[in-house]
């Protein structure tokens, strides 16, 4: 009889600077690991765009309800941006991870600290978190890249270039780091870590490995 070694479902979360190249990796990840990989459906209070559906892409909340869930503790973590609040639900994440579900989730550096700090003192989390910090190779490739999508103007990407700044100084928290190259050379990168991470043996928080 074959045996197989007991493998975590994992929680990927991946952050970068706007024009790194993440929303790109993570879709190309949700395609590509169809089957085994889910995205994160977050809250927010805005409300739906055009073609978007509850349950598919966000849960759609009232400020008045999104605040009691704060009072309930229900959220990892929580962000206001541009005046709508954004939050990921511990039940959401739990649930999924629960099903044997892998998950991805794409989010700015507060978010991802806030994601690190929950898993200091939630076990289920903190087994199965996997951080990855999408770095790209200067500020100058970086505002190109920004500057080749046409959506901001002079003032939005140097906006954009200082937010950047203070982000990259944020990589050595996370668990890898993906010096950005080609769009095949980071996703051949992301794909390594997830194979790699979906292999690694997981111990009981506190045991240790010992020599037979």
């Amino acid at each position: 009889m074959m045996l197989e070694p007991p493998t975590a479902t994992l929680l990927f979360v991946i952050s970068g600077p706007s024009g790194s190249g993440k929303s790109t990796l993570c879709n190309r990840m949700l395609l590509d690991f169809k089957d085994h990989v889910r995205r994160v459906i977050t809250c927010t209070t805005r409300a739906p765009r055009r073609g978007e559906v509850e349950g598919r892409d966000y849960y759609y909340l009232t400020h008045h309800i999104f605040k009691q869930r704060i009072a309930e503790n229900a959220f990892y973590e929580h962000a206001q941006v541009h005046g709508q609040l954004y939050g990921t639900l511990r039940s959401e994440v739990q649930s999924q991870l629960g099903k044997g579900v892998d998950l991805l989730l794409n989010i700015d550096v507060q978010g991802a600290d806030a994601l690190r700090r929950a898993a200091e003192s939630d076990v289920f989390l903190r087994q199965r978190l996997v951080t990855v910090f999408i770095l790209p190779r200067s500020l100058e490739e970086l505002k190109s890249r920004v500057q080749r999508r046409g959506q901001d103007s002079a003032a939005g990407i140097e906006q954009r270039l200082a937010a950047a700044s203070d982000e990259i100084k944020q990589y050595r928290f996370y668990d890898y780091c993906i010096r950005s190259g080609t769009p095949e050379e980071d996703f051949s990168s992301l794909q390594a870590l997830y194979k790699a991470e979906k292999l690694r043996v997981r111990l009981p928080v506190g045991a240790k490995r010992r020599l037979p």
